[in-house]
């Protein structure tokens, strides 16, 4: 009978050590049922207590548009490269927010999430993907406004022409996604130990955002400033999307290539600091 035992196979098996760099993709790919139930949990608990529900997802946008029209272009005059100056920042918003929501959302995954892992086995990698998978059916809706204006501001005879840059979108997407994904791991593993920085992040975030073009372009920033707002890998992401849809931004292969490497570098590390901590965070958080 414990012949028996001993030969058995199991699905799933358990194990205190593992190599920093395996964070069990098959698992993932296993547990995809829970991915997309996770996904529905954020979608849905978000707005349920809310009077207008998926609308606030054209309102936020919409209205800080129009204040940064109203302060950044009317008051400062700041230029938005001839562009209208609507679709100008609509375009940094769309971009931006789905950026800083994969980041703030994800920084606090280990602590929202702690009576759910000390709990049941599932792949923990599996929160921060939803955060991001769900994020992206909020930016999906605020790129349908961006293409309505896009489409007004067409009708109107405004000058702005997307070009080949548009094949792209679907890389300069994922870049966002990952560098989010990426950052946000390396601050909900830091959390564990390092509460305060749960309250900093979003103010980081908002401070980081002046960092980049979601504002002004990149022409427009003083030359010895310049290059430290190019050090942002999110001005260059920014830059290329605004060029792909608009015709305008300092685009190059350079900057993208910048932003890729960046990304790929927080990411890996993202990867590494998240699989180390996950295996003690219970005892932490």
């Amino acid at each position: 009978m414990s012949h028996e035992i001993d030969d058995k196979e199991w699905d799933l098996v358990l194990e205190g050590s593992n190599s920093l760099f395996d964070l069990k993709f098959k698992d993932v790919w296993r547990y995809r049922d829970l991915l997309v139930m996770f996904v529905k949990r954020d979608f849905v608990s978000f707005y349920k207590q809310t009077i207008l529900g998926p609308l606030w997802f054209f309102i936020q946008p919409l209205f800080t548009t129009i204040i940064y029209t109203f302060i950044f272009g009317s008051l400062a005059a700041i230029s938005t490269d001839g562009l209208p100056q609507p679709l100008f920042y609509l375009a940094g918003i769309t971009a931006w927010n789905y950026f800083a929501d994969c980041l703030t959302k994800t920084s606090t995954v280990f602590r929202d999430n702690s009576n759910i892992f000390g709990k049941v086995y599932f792949p923990r990698l599996i929160l921060p993907l939803s955060i991001v998978a769900s994020n992206l059916v909020r930016f999906g809706v605020q790129m349908f406004l961006f293409f309505a204006m896009l489409g007004y501001y067409y009708w109107q005879g405004a000058a702005f022409t997307p070009n080949w840059a548009l094949l792209m979108f679907p890389v300069l997407v994922l870049m966002m996604a990952l560098l989010g994904l990426g950052m946000g791991l390396i601050v909900t593993a830091m959390t564990t130990k390092y509460r305060d920085l749960a309250f900093l992040i979003t103010f980081g975030v908002q401070l980081m955002m002046y960092t980049t073009t979601v504002i002004y372009p990149l022409s427009a920033a003083p030359l010895k400033y310049k290059h430290i707002i190019e050090l942002n890998p999110m001005t260059g992401i920014i830059e290329a999307f605004r060029y792909s849809f608009l015709g305008k931004g300092e685009f190059s292969a350079w900057s993208v290539g910048y932003s890729a490497l960046i990304t790929l570098i927080v990411l890996i590390l993202g990867i590494v600091i998240f699989n180390k901590t996950e295996k003690t965070f219970v005892d932490t958080v």
